[in-house]
């Protein structure tokens, strides 16, 4: 969730009418935003991840003009030529091969104005730009430098200049290690042999993507001409934080202009504005939604939320702005339809199908383990289900790797539950031992959610006795004999692992760490771990 702090006298300036601040309180929850309070004459709210567009106050109050019905439909912009060329030098392709720009001229950069632009970018960069990663933004004095513009790659001791806030030339090998950016988003630039910069045709430099913009385009109260390049790995995510960016500078009164990039193999004329295009059927948003609303009354909704919207034979022929980047579906129409047309209109029904529900035998049984691991002592933590893919620990079976991660550190989905308790201990590092925790949760695995029981154990004497007698001891709780046999594994001690077994059936894994991948954690001390399949003790115990 993104937290927006809106000053009343701004948002009400940029909303063109003077609204009382407790009637927007009582507005702006009912457009799916979620009110967090008042603080002086300060409204603080909670923007969704899905609508980027909202996160600044000049896109809360173009959503918000039409909402009120101070000015509905798709909003217009006016985007002239520029005459500015930047061109994109092919060997940034396997660096990171997108950039697109834009120009917003006669834009008044007050404190307020500066700070507001400024949010935003860190914003999209955080949320968007899965910290800089797939989205960098830079925003420069465009009257400091002179175009054509290049966007290529140099090696780290190639080029030199000024970082933003600096006094001194730096090289792009010396921003990486020694600047305070450049130490922070290193990661991103990672094994690469060349690095990104965008230069003017005097080569000063205006940005190194995604680290830090040059000090030569800094912005100042005195600048009136503001030009943006955003960089990343997705053309569509660059294009639409670029909407963003330029039209949340159109509603401060800034003319956009737009600027030709040019790749080897074709041209693009940016920001483009243009309206995408897309069909709703009444029915089906009817039936979805309970509801039995006119076509004039689906349009005129659709029209509060800033769409462009007409009717044709039970069809709406819906235009959606660029800068509405959460748009992929008819589904996301119709929930735009239900917040137009007021979701105080919506009238509670009591559900025509009455069941009874029961807890899932496997949950009761969970409950049972946990309660068995308790008694022996462990402590239960949770976990995320995302994982990271780089940790050390590396689980027999492959990981489903997200293709859309939120964070660099969350990349797979878990197909064990010992790395996240390895990262746990990592984190409780500086507390006192013995730390005996456990995991009782789903992991996935060839696309199936299925139960796992983990454990680790660290002390200065953990090791594959205890471990093995624990196991055989939460075993016995349940009223199982079991054994172990000896099993190798890639993070395991040889010949300190071990195969728990009941009436001949593999349950899981059990062991002593190698001391590369317990020092990998940052650990001091031996670790123990464990991991059963709880679906199959569930299945033995006949339950």
């Amino acid at each position: 969730m993104v937290v927006v702090s809106l000053d009343h006298r701004d948002l009400t300036s940029l909303l063109g009418k003077e609204i009382p601040l407790p009637e927007l309180e009582e507005a702006i929850p009912l457009m799916g935003v979620s009110h967090q309070g008042v603080e002086g004459d300060s409204l603080r709210v909670e923007i969704d991840p899905d609508r980027p567009d909202l996160y600044s106050v000049e896109g809360l109050a173009r959503a918000l003009r039409g909402f009120l019905d101070i000015e509905v439909g798709l909003p217009r912009y006016e985007v002239k030529v520029s005459g500015i060329d930047l061109i994109a030098d092919a060997n940034v392709k396997d660096v990171r091969p997108y950039v697109v720009g834009g120009l917003v001229e006669n834009l008044r950069l007050t404190e307020e104005v500066v700070t507001s632009i400024v949010e935003l970018q860190e914003r999209l960069h955080t949320t968007l730009g899965r910290k800089r990663k797939k989205v960098a933004i830079g925003l420069h004095d465009f009257d400091a430098v002179e175009g054509p513009l290049r966007y290529r790659a140099f090696g780290p001791e190639e080029a030199r200049f000024i970082p933003l806030g600096g006094t001194g030339e730096m090289s792009l090998g010396e921003i990486l290690q020694h600047h305070e950016k450049g130490r922070e988003y290193a990661w991103i630039l990672e094994g690469k042999k060349r690095l990104p910069l965008i230069l003017d045709v005097e080569d000063r430099v205006l940005s190194f993507p995604p680290i830090i913009n040059g000090q030569v385009t800094a912005l100042t109260p005195e600048t009136r001409n503001v030009f943006i390049d955003v960089t990343g790995t997705d053309l569509a995510a660059v294009q639409g934080a670029l909407a963003i960016l330029v039209t949340a500078m159109g509603e401060r009164g800034g003319s956009m202009r737009s600027v030709t990039v040019m790749y080897p193999e074709e041209a693009l004329e940016t920001p483009d504005l243009t309206p995408a295009a897309r069909e709703l059927s009444l029915a089906r948003a009817n039936e979805l939604l309970g509801l039995s609303l006119s076509a004039r009354a689906a349009v005129a909704a659709l029209k509060r939320m800033r769409l462009g919207a007409r009717s044709q034979k039970g069809v709406i022929q819906v235009e959606i702005p660029a800068y509405r980047t959460d748009v992929m579906h008819e589904v996301d129409l119709i929930e735009d339809l239900a917040i137009g047309h007021g979701l105080l209109q919506f009238e509670p029904v009591v559900s025509r199908a009455m069941t009874m529900g029961e807890a899932a035998a496997v949950n009761e049984f969970t409950e049972g383990l946990r309660q068995v691991l308790v008694g022996q002592g462990l402590q239960e933590v949770r976990t995320l289900t995302f994982q990271d893919s780089e940790g050390a620990y590396r689980p027999r079976r492959p990981r489903l790797r997200l293709a859309n991660p939120i964070t660099s550190d969350l990349t797979v989905v878990r197909s064990s539950l010992l790395p996240s308790l390895l990262e746990i201990l990592r984190l409780n590092r500086h507390r006192e031992l013995p730390q005996r925790i456990f995991e009782i949760d789903d992991v996935v695995l060839e696309g199936r959610n299925q139960r796992r029981v983990s454990g680790a154990l660290i002390h200065p004497k953990a090791g594959f006795t205890e471990v093995k007698g624990l196991v055989l001891g939460i075993l016995r709780d349940l009223g199982l004999e079991g054994d172990v046999e000896e099993e190798d594994d890639e993070n395991l001690l040889p010949g300190r692992g071990a195969r728990p077994v009941v009436n001949g059936q593999d349950l899981g894994l059990l062991g002593e760490l190698k001391p590369e991948v317990i020092t990998a954690y940052e650990l001091a001390n031996p670790v123990a771990v464990f991991e059963l399949d709880a679906g199959a003790l569930h299945t033995l115990l006949g339950a």
